[in-house]
Parts: structure tokens; C-alpha cells; sequence
């Protein structure tokens, strides 16, 4: 183990960590815990920011206080406290909009086949440290002295944008699965690069991703995802196989090869796509996704490599694997909309009437339609520039069709002429799939032009009901 202190007299580290240790939160917590006649550190992810000149409002503490003991200590100076860590040893509190978690000094390992760790508490700030995820974390900052901690070599690892554990790779690994995920996450929010201890043991330990919840894997893939620079992270989720345990269609992606380059590289275009959107949530996913069809849908005919109606299998298919990951309904219902849709403006090109204009916005959803512009957008990365910037004029012109047809209150507020009360009470019919039916038969009309008055409205549900209920 590297073994080395380095006390705020260290001009660097004491410029770097000033502002965070004069904090007045932490100053004040500082007081308190020494006070008391315990010992805190601050640790984590608020240490090495503060080296890379990141401050933020999110602080880890390492204390020698026994959870009941961290409780007695805070009680009268938190704003809030919630205490479903505390059998990790662990109290969470807020302080004037600070978010802030002081736990024990501890060690966990996950016990062979357990989403759980066995933790224990540990007397020393050095075998706390030695259990954290990386070099890069396993630093510490001793309050209120201010005496910097470094036992593993971090800063020089951070210095260097190098990746590596405190302990054996592997055995890190063991401890917890998800630091696999996390590593890959690091590469797009902190440009770092694993050393090569770290992927062996990704390669070798994937498998351990199995015990971990669909939903601490869902989160840390997220925050890969909204990183500055997912793309690389992508790419060593594939070449490390660690996708094939939560994401196999991604792999699927990678492994289509295509020797005579009869189409793009499928992986390489989708980083692409994910790294042309902005970092929100359901726009990464769906870039993330929208081709993960493509694989079941190749075909290869005389005139080229296709992939057949890739978007309505590839939508499927995410719907699936974002049930798996525990994502919301309505994160789910958003993504695969975007990913159903997002051929559809290919069609422009052929010729769009005024209904087909409307159509397609009542079938995407007005709020649905920027998100889905700015898909379509980032999925053109061919090479060729008058091919991207005649897409983009396509674009444009549809969009401000869109724009002149709501102003005109002819598209995505366009409904039947009548409503489903009314419907109900000139078929004396009760609520029901029916109603609907009817109702989406008129709109369809209205939409045509063929119906524009009540009265048709009425005639032609009567001509619907004769055909299809036997009405007189």
C-alpha cells in the first residue's frame, strides 16, 4: 500500500481544498464532532473535486462517531435527518440546502450471491479508505485541522487521469459489482482512464453484475449517459463485455460486422447520435437505443444492406429492456415513442400533403415533436455534407409547416366534431371501446376534409353504428 500524509502546508492541496474546508457548514460540523471527541474526515467524491477546482453542495464524511453517536452529535444543528442508511452506518442530514452523509469508518464486502454487504466498522480512517472504489475517492481531508490524507496515491492517479483501486482490482470488484459500471462512468465524467488491472478485472468479474439490482445499474448507467463524454464509456462497456449482463442489444450492436462496408459501422454511428444530443434524459436513451433494432432486421438484397421497419422492432425491444432496468412508465412510454417515430420524416422527401402534416403531429404528440426534431437531427452523421444539410432544410420546412398549421388551429387541437357524450346519446350507447372507435373514425374524417359540420358528423356515425352494430 502507498503510504504517504500531506499536510495543508502543501501550497497545491492547500489552495486547492481551502474553500471546502471553510465551508461554513463543514467549519461548523468540524467544531461540533471535535467537540464531542470524535474524529471527521471529509472523504469521497467532494475531496477530489475540490482538486480538479469542482465545488458543489453534496458533502461524505468518514467519522471514528458510531451511528447513535453521529446522531447525538447533530441533533439541534441539521435542518433534517433520515436514517435509512444507518445500518450501513450512515445518517443522512440537510443543513441549509446542503445535502450531507456522515458514516462510521467501515469495510463491506458483498457475501457471494447477495445484493447486500456485510458491513463492519473499523477503528482507523486507513482501512475505511482502503475499501472505497478508487484511488481518486480513497482521499480524505481530516477536520478541522485540515491535514490531507492520501494513503493509495490518488492526486498523483487524478494528476495523471489514471483509474486504479486501492486494493487488488479483482477483490475490489468482488466487494462491490457496480464500481465495474462506475469505472466506465468515470471515463465520461472525469476523462480518466482505467489502467489495465482495472479492465482484466472487469473482464474477468462480469458475471458479479448479476447480484447487483436492476436499479442501481439503471442509475449508474444514466449517470454514464448524461457525462460529458459518454461515448468512450460506451465502447468499453462493449469491448470489456460488461453490456451483455444489462444491455446485450448494445453488444448485438458492436458485433455487426460488415466486412464489405456496405453500411456504416453501427456501434461507432450510435455514439455518434448519443454524443450530437444534449444531456437529457430521455433524448441520451433514446439516441442510446434507436438502432438496437437494426441486428434482427438486417437484411441483404441485390440493391444493398436494409433494415427493414428496424424502428418498430427496436422499440419493442427497448420497451423490454428498460421494463428490466426498473425505468419509469413514463420514461419508458417517452423513449420508445422517439425511437418508433424516428424513421418517420424520412418520408418528407416523397411529398407531404396538409394531412399528412397533421397526421404525423397527432400521432407523435406536439410535446413529443421537438424531442423527436432533435433525434432526427443527430441521426444523420453520414460524412457527406449536402446530404446532412439537405436534411436539415427538409427539417426546417416541415417544422415550420407544423408551426403554421397549429397557428391555424388545424393540428394538434383538432378534435371530431362531436364528443363521446354525444356519440353515446344518439346511439344510446354506454361508455366503451366503441365511443372510441367512433370518435377516432370522425377525426380521421375531419382530418379529410369530409366532415366539417355536426349534423354530418351525426350522419356519418349513424352510416358507422348501421354498418357495424346493426343500428336503424
Amino acid at each position: 500500500m502507498k503510504n504517504h500524509k500531506q499536510k495543508n502546508s502543501d501550497g497545491q492541496i492547500q489552495n486547492s481544498t481551502e474553500k471546502l474546508i471553510n465551508h461554513p457548514i463543514i467549519k461548523n460540523l468540524a467544531v461540533l464532532f471535535s467537540q464531542a471527541g470524535f474524529e471527521l474526515y471529509l472523504v469521497g467524491g467532494s475531496v477530489r473535486d475540490s482538486l480538479l477546482g469542482r465545488l458543489h453542495d453534496d458533502f461524505d464524511f468518514a467519522t471514528s462517531a458510531t451511528p447513535e453517536e453521529t446522531l447525538s452529535v447533530i441533533r439541534g444543528f441539521a435542518d433534517n435527518i433520515w436514517q435509512v442508511g444507518i445500518a450501513f452506518g450512515t445518517i443522512g442530514f440537510s443543513k441549509a440546502g446542503s445535502t450531507l452523509e456522515v458514516t462510521t469508518f467501515r469495510e463491506e464486502k458483498y457475501i457471494k450471491d447477495s445484493r447486500r454487504p456485510n458491513v463492519t466498522f473499523t477503528p482507523k480512517i486507513e482501512t475505511d479508505l482502503s475499501r472505497r472504489d478508487f484511488t481518486i475517492n480513497a482521499m480524505a481531508i481530516k477536520l478541522p485541522e485540515g491535514i490531507f490524507i492520501d494513503p493509495f496515491g490518488g492526486l498523483s492517479d487524478l494528476a495523471a487521469g489514471r483509474l486504479a483501486t486501492p486494493i487488488d482490482a479483482a477483490e475490489s470488484f468482488d466487494d462491490d459489482p457496480l464500481r465495474m459500471l462506475r469505472a466506465l462512468r468515470f471515463i465520461g465524467t472525469l476523462n480518466v482512464e482505467p489502467d489495465k488491472a482495472v479492465i482484466d478485472a472487469i473482464v474477468a468479474s462480469g458475471d458479479r453484475l448479476k447480484i447487483v439490482s436492476k436499479e442501481r445499474i439503471r442509475d449508474e448507467l444514466m449517470k454514464l449517459l448524461l457525462s460529458d463524454q459518454p461515448g468512450p464509456a460506451i465502447l468499453a462497456m462493449v469491448s470489456t463485455g460488461l453490456a451483455s449482463y444489462f444491455l446485450p442489444e448494445i453488444e448485438e450492436m458492436g458485433a455487426l460486422s460488415d466486412p464489405s462496408h456496405m453500411h456504416k459501422d453501427l456501434l461507432k454511428h450510435t455514439i455518434q447520435v448519443l454524443m450530437n444530443v444534449p444531456p437529457d434524459p430521455t433524448l441520451r436513451l433514446a439516441a442510446l437505443l434507436h438502432d438496437i433494432g437494426k441486428p434482427r432486421t438486417k437484411t441483404v438484397e441485390a440493391d444493398g444492406v436494409h433494415f427493414f421497419h428496424h424502428e418498430v422492432v427496436g422499440s419493442r425491444m427497448a420497451k423490454r429492456r428498460l421494463k428490466e432496468l426498473k425505468f419509469p412508465t413514463k420514461t419508458i412510454e417517452e423513449v420508445v415513442e422517439l425511437i418508433e417515430f424516428h424513421m418517420r420524416f424520412h418520408t418528407y422527401r416523397l411529398g407531404w400533403t396538409d394531412k399528412a402534416v397533421r397526421k404525423y403531429v397527432r400521432e407523435v404528440g406536439p410535446e413529443r415533436l421537438p424531442q423527436l426534431g432533435t433525434l432526427v437531427r443527430a441521426d444523420c452523421t453520414t460524412q457527406n455534407p449536402y446530404l446532412c444539410e439537405k436534411y436539415g432544410r427538409l427539417l426546417d420546412e416541415l417544422e415550420a409547416r407544423v408551426a403554421v398549421l397549429e397557428a391555424e388551429e388545424e393540428s394538434a387541437g383538432i378534435r371530431p366534431t362531436i364528443d363521446g357524450d354525444e356519440v353515446m346519446t344518439f346511439l344510446n350507447i354506454k361508455p366503451g371501446p366503441t365511443v372510441g372507435k367512433i370518435l377516432n373514425m370522425l377525426l380521421e374524417a375531419r382530418l379529410e376534409g369530409k366532415v366539417t359540420t355536426k349534423k354530418e358528423a351525426f350522419a356519418l356515425t349513424r352510416e358507422w353504428a348501421k354498418e357495424n352494430l346493426g343500428f336503424v
